[in-house]
């Protein structure tokens, strides 16, 4: 059975998006829009994490993050002026934002292909050149990154459906209002195992893999809960 447990707090008071990389791992914020890059190896010695760098983002309501191609790319789940001024450069509607992530520069952009707002992201190594990302309507798309093209799309048992980690056999979904963790056969749609997270845990929103499982954050509570598991 997978142990799951809260770590740490968040540089940031709604963190909703994650992705850990070689430098550390990085937390998007979803009111400001800015993303830290933390050191969490010596955060139970200390207590709290060292924040190495940060950086300004023309994101919105950024609801995802993922990593690859030596850029940070960001899920915008539409306009931001729920949580803060409105900005010229808010979109819309859900969308892609591709970022430098040592300046915060915005790179690229693209809208979603499935219309509604959007919050999990993934850069998937296994299939070099494509990205998962999930929509309204149950569903999460395989993408192919030349042309935006849908490979794929996987039909999921609850809405809205946040981060996603890409593994070698399947694919990890977090669906946050059922606190759950689910491993889909991206073949055929099918579970291949589920996590429950418990109610007094950190509710999973942004999710990436982690040294020894997965680790998660919550928007709501500023936590970050790491999961003991073989992905």
């Amino acid at each position: 059975m997978a142990k799951v447990s809260a770590a740490f707090r968040a540089p940031y008071s709604q963190p909703n998006g994650m992705q850990m990389t070689d430098e550390g791992l990085w937390v998007a914020d979803q009111v400001t829009d800015r993303c830290a890059l933390v050191e969490t190896e010596n955060v139970n010695r200390y207590g709290k994490t060292l924040v190495l760098r940060e950086i300004d983002t023309e994101c919105s309501n950024t609801s995802g993050m993922t990593y690859g191609d030596g850029a940070l790319w960001l899920a915008a789940n539409g306009p931001g002026s729920k949580y803060r001024p409105a900005r010229s450069t808010d979109y819309d509607s859900g969308a892609t934002v591709k970022v430098d992530p040592m300046t915060g520069e915005t790179l690229e952009s693209w809208p979603m292909p499935i219309e509604g707002g959007t919050h999990g992201i993934e850069f998937d190594t296994y299939e070099p050149g494509t990205m998962w990302v999930s929509g309204q309507g149950n569903k999460m798309a395989q993408l192919k990154m030349e042309d935006r093209s849908v490979i794929r799309t996987l039909d999921l048992p609850h809405p809205r459906s946040h981060g996603v980690v890409r593994v070698e056999d399947g694919i990890w979904i977090a669906f946050t209002s059922n606190l759950v963790l689910i491993k889909f056969d991206v073949e055929t749609n099918e579970e291949m195992d589920r996590i429950d997270v418990p109610e007094s845990h950190p509710a999973p929103h942004g999710l990436s893999a982690y040294p020894g499982g997965l680790i998660y954050c919550d928007s709501s509570t500023g936590w970050i809960g790491v999961i003991e598991v073989k992905v």
